[in-house]
């Protein structure tokens, strides 16, 4: 479907969606745990069925009904000829990957969508070097064999998810492993919401200087009931939507959450936009708002809507350390970089980061924009049009739905025009 945006200024109140980071997770433990599991779940995304498809696909049984998802955990049922169809999900894919090879299962692991071209090249190493049979180096794949413990090796910079995945799957093994970063961590925030769920399911982990200590033979212990929180990611929209001139209350969000997203409260108050923390949730309003200079190293899920923001500051900002980002369900730095310039910002493209001048010239007529079929384009480009005041139509705007298929409903319920044609 084709999004036409127009000139709008959002207000308002806003109950933020489950984090599909924190709930991939929770699908995961519940799935390895030892009796069933209850998780409370605000909103569902193409992304998090995924998961949920996945691991049905390795024996569980998983029903939902009302927010409410009760997983039954997978070693209730045998299952063979397994068939993981992980769409367009990265998280499904890199977390999957590791415990399927722990598991011991032969598996086909297929994706859609730019999944395929992104790098599992390195897990894909470190498993076969301890005992799993992969022939491919990019989906489909076919996997035989188990891994056994030891040490796997990675560097911490390419993708948190491998890490991810390994710390699920090293305590199943009966041996005793090591993860060892050969580089600095890079999204730090998503690895400490896994040590997190780890815990609540009553798996040790030992942090290292050079990475994780990991004894084997470990269960994951069911806490029978359990809320995914609400995901800051998603929230990020609605929070430089109020910085850069709305009025915006987003309830459900954690202060003292894991998730390194919840810095985007610290950016967007760098900017210059105001941030009010109430009993029940954190208002953002409009201020002064002026260019700044931004690390991505740990957000890079951010980093469209961190463009937007840019782009009503007054000045420069620079956003660098954000080459992943071309990597991602599109090349997210390509993607802004020629959305905003359609809508009139002066933006300058880097190999690993981009420069924004805020302010633009008025486009002449309706502009075209392109989604990239990515999430996170639509709603950092449909923020963005309604505050430059540019008419806009957004390309195969149903992206949205692979983490946040309300959002255009959201989005009109706090005052926002957009028409779908």
């Amino acid at each position: 479907m084709n999004i036409k945006i127009g000139k709008s200024t959002l207000k308002g109140n806003i109950k933020v969606i489950s984090s599909k980071s924190d709930a991939h997770r929770l699908l995961i433990a519940a799935a390895l745990a030892d009796k069933p599991t209850r998780i409370l779940v605000e909103g569902w995304s193409n992304d998090i069925e995924a998961t949920k498809n996945c691991l049905e696909a390795l024996g569980c049984k998983i029903m939902r009904k009302n927010g409410v998802v009760e997983v039954t955990p997978l070693w209730e049922l045998q299952t063979t000829d397994i068939v993981l169809d992980c769409v367009e999900s990265g998280s499904t894919l890199r977390f999957l990957l590791p415990i399927v090879a722990a598991l011991g299962k032969q598996a086909i692991v297929e994706g859609q969508g730019r999944l395929p071209e992104r790098p599992i090249g390195i897990l894909l190493e470190e498993l076969r070097k301890h005992g799993c049979q992969i022939k491919e180096n990019s989906l489909p794949l076919e996997m035989v064999g188990g891994i056994v413990g030891g040490v796997y090796t990675l560097p911490g910079n390419v993708s948190s998810q491998f890490i991810t995945g390994l710390l699920y799957a090293l305590p199943l093994l009966k041996e005793n492993s090591e993860i060892r970063l050969t580089t600095e961590m890079e999204s730090r925030g998503y690895v400490d919401m896994t040590l997190e769920t780890l815990k609540v399911f009553g798996i040790e982990i030992d942090e290292m200087a050079w990475g994780f200590s990991i004894k084997g033979g470990q269960t994951f212990h069911s806490p029978v009931e359990i809320s995914a929180e609400g995901d800051w990611s998603g929230a990020a929209f609605w929070v430089v939507a109020g910085g850069i001139g709305g009025d915006i209350t987003c309830t459900g969000l954690r202060k003292e959450s894991c998730q390194g997203d919840k810095e985007i409260i610290r950016l967007i108050e760098q900017f210059g936009g105001k941030v009010h923390w109430q009993e029940d949730g954190v208002r953002i309003f409009g201020g002064a708002l002026k260019g700044i200079t931004i690390d991505a190293a740990q957000i890079p899920d951010l980093v469209p809507i961190l463009c937007t923001a840019a782009a009503l500051a007054e000045g420069k900002t620079v956003i660098y350390n954000a080459g992943r980002l071309r990597m991602k369900e599109s090349d997210r730095l390509k993607a802004m970089a020629e959305g905003l310039q359609r809508l009139g910002v002066k933006v300058t493209e880097q190999s690993e980061s981009i420069l924004i001048e805020g302010g633009a010239e008025q486009p002449m007529g309706e502009v075209v924009l392109d989604s990239y079929d990515d999430h996170r384009i639509v709603m950092a480009l449909s923020v963005a049009a309604a505050a430059l005041g540019v008419e806009a139509v957004i390309e195969r705007a149903e992206a949205v739905s692979k983490s946040y298929p309300t959002f255009f409903a959201e989005f009109t319920r706090l005052g926002g025009a957009a028409d779908v044609f």
